[in-house]
């Protein structure tokens, strides 16, 4: 199975085995939290303290996971794959980068990272985001919020996925529901390309249709036979 032009896109199931709550299993972020209180532009204005407390404890979580064998298998393919390889996450956590990859997209932001609302600056941030806290390139008081994408937000860098997506003969989407879009009409658009589809999902259900292929089980399984499949057939 060669392939030179490969987009990967990775949702919250790699990085569940690294100890990072997912957001709609039963037991995830959201059957604990409000999204509408936490994760949209009018619920920060309401309670912006209230914002940065649910994203400075997400932060600070970050201290105590690690990247698993997944996420590195990924590193490996981008380094030894012949070829191009983007890899666009979902994930706000760094656990691609703490792994080794490097050609990586944060469609969704990251939670190390600070907006200024008045400058449009975005500054790398690892401790708590106060309601006064200064913006680093500007210096404005209290206009900081975390660099995520909500909802009702665009994703970033769509551009230049789209571009990706045109061009790739291989995509594979790694522990994503396939429930949000744009992310979920990725698989179509690189289908209209011409490309080979493959999902890698703890559960294969759902947009499993859309696929080509599709391999169930744990991250930590799939996605590093799937690497040596790909690294055997391109060597």
């Amino acid at each position: 199975m060669p392939r030179s032009r490969i987009v990967i896109l990775t949702g919250a199931g790699i990085s569940a085995e690294s100890g990072v709550a997912t957001f709609r299993d039963p037991d995830g972020v959201w059957a604990k939290f409000n999204l509408e209180d936490v994760a949209t532009p009018e619920g920060f204005a309401r309670d912006p303290a209230k914002v940065q407390d649910f994203y400075n404890m997400r932060r600070r979580q970050m201290d105590s996971v690690e990247p698993n064998v997944a996420h590195a298998a990924l590193a490996r393919l981008e380094r030894e794959v012949r070829g191009d390889i983007l890899l666009v996450t979902q994930n706000i956590d760094d656990l691609h980068e703490r792994a080794g990859s490097r050609n990586l997209i944060h469609m969704h932001g990251e939670l190390g990272r600070a907006l200024c609302q008045d400058c449009g600056a975005s500054s790398v941030w690892a401790a708590d985001i106060a309601v006064q806290s200064g913006c680093p390139a500007c210096g404005a008081k209290g206009r900081l919020r975390p660099d995520v994408v909500w909802f009702g937000e665009m994703p970033y860098r769509m551009e230049e996925i789209g571009e990706a997506l045109t061009r790739c003969d291989l995509f594979v989407a790694i522990g994503t529901s396939g429930s949000v879009y744009p992310a979920a009409g990725f698989v179509e658009e690189a289908r209209a390309a011409g490309a080979l589809t493959i999902e890698l999902n703890l559960k294969c259900a759902g947009w499993a249709s859309r696929f080509d292929d599709q391999m169930e089980g744990p991250a930590t399984q799939v996605v590093p036979a799937f690497v040596e499949r790909i690294l055997s057939a391109t060597g």
